[in-house]
């Protein structure tokens, strides 16, 4: 049976940059708080009228099919990890089919918060792995400034917008190996969002209330956050045989920069083989991982042990254990951009 292996990553970012010193002049903060209690000094707002994570989404496929010279018409399957659909109907993937022209492909999409793309991926990969599928993409975007109320200081500090793809196709050596996954529903009432579903309809009442914006209890959050994701991170590297010397990188769920650093510490690596990059982009949820995955394209080579990890609403959870399976330092433009997150960073 062929594994399932990332061959070419994509991404979008919008051009309008949110920093702390802006945030002061919207709620009671300032920049060193946010910075020593988050990591995050800006983050990314798309602000284009019209458009939203389908949008984010196209932009992130188009790069990989441009990027590996596909046809649009090759792609099988598209998973799109969001919390932030355009709409609750048609599908985010529908949208992103269609303005890709992947005109062969069917697709869906998989609501799990910042576990999303964890658990998007894992699914993909039995496409692939079973032989059903050849060419599978997986993206996670989110537009959280959507569902940001930018009056509550706890949660507009965290959040941007962002999207990060990966395509999947089968290989011989390298690919998924393992993973774990969990949820615990009881978590749930930590991290949410009250209304827009079928219990609580849009509304005059549900509108006057802020029922539409995210509510996040971020001491209860962080609370499970350190545990579930260190632990899920340092599970599947022990049942695999992997030290701190075997891993080339960590690549964890971009919330808070003491959430990774605990993470990290559990897997036994230092901050030099974790990706990071809250401070740029701060939570694009589902986006965080694929995100990082570009930055870093550069330094990965085939082989290498990568660890992605992350937490989530519902609560969610999980890591994955794969090998990498090209020279990232070939791909057009990984040089540069690798050079560009040093200095940004």
């Amino acid at each position: 049976m062929p594994r399932a292996a990332i061959t070419a990553v994509g991404h979008f970012l919008p051009e309008t940059k949110m920093t702390n010193f802006d945030l002061e002049k919207l709620v009671d903060t300032n920049d060193e708080w946010i910075r020593t209690r988050t990591g995050i000094r800006e983050r990314r707002i798309l602000r284009e009228p019209g458009k939203a994570t389908a949008y984010m989404c196209s932009r992130a496929a188009q790069e990989i099919l441009d990027q590996r010279g596909i046809d649009p018409e090759e792609i099988d399957l598209i998973i799109v990890a969001t919390v932030t659909p355009d709409m609750l109907f048609p599908a985010t993937a529908c949208l992103v089919q269609h303005e890709i022209g992947a005109t062969n492909a069917w697709g869906y999409d998989l609501s799990a918060a910042c576990s999303g793309f964890l658990f998007a991926l894992s699914a993909g990969a039995r496409f692939i792995e079973t032989g059903a599928h050849k060419k599978v993409l997986v993206i996670g975007a989110d537009m959280m400034s959507s569902i940001m109320d930018y009056t509550d200081r706890t949660t507009c500090i965290i959040f941007g917008d962002g999207a990060g793809a990966v395509l999947l196709e089968p290989h011989e050596e390298h690919g998924l190996v393992d993973f774990v996954h969990k949820v615990d529903g009881s978590g749930g009432e930590h991290l949410r969002m009250d209304a827009g579903g079928s219990l609580h309809p849009a509304s005059h009442e549900t509108i006057d209330k802020k029922m539409h914006y995210l509510i996040q209890e971020g001491r209860q959050v962080f609370k499970f956050a350190v545990k579930g994701m260190s632990g899920v991170a340092a599970e599947v590297a022990k049942r695999n045989n992997l030290s701190g010397d075997d891993i080339k990188y960590l690549v964890p769920h971009q919330a808070n920069l003491r959430i990774i650093d605990a993470t990290a510490n559990r897997v036994g690596i230092g901050r030099d083989k974790v990706m990071i990059n809250i401070d740029r982009y701060g939570n694009t949820t589902s986006g965080t991982i694929p995100l990082c995955l570009y930055d870093w394209e550069a330094e990965l080579r085939p082989g290498d042990n990568i660890i992605l990890a992350a937490f989530g609403g519902g609560f969610t959870w999980g890591a994955t254990y794969l090998t990498w399976a090209y020279d990232g330092s070939q791909v057009p433009g990984a040089l540069e951009r690798q050079q560009n997150t040093l200095e940004e960073a």
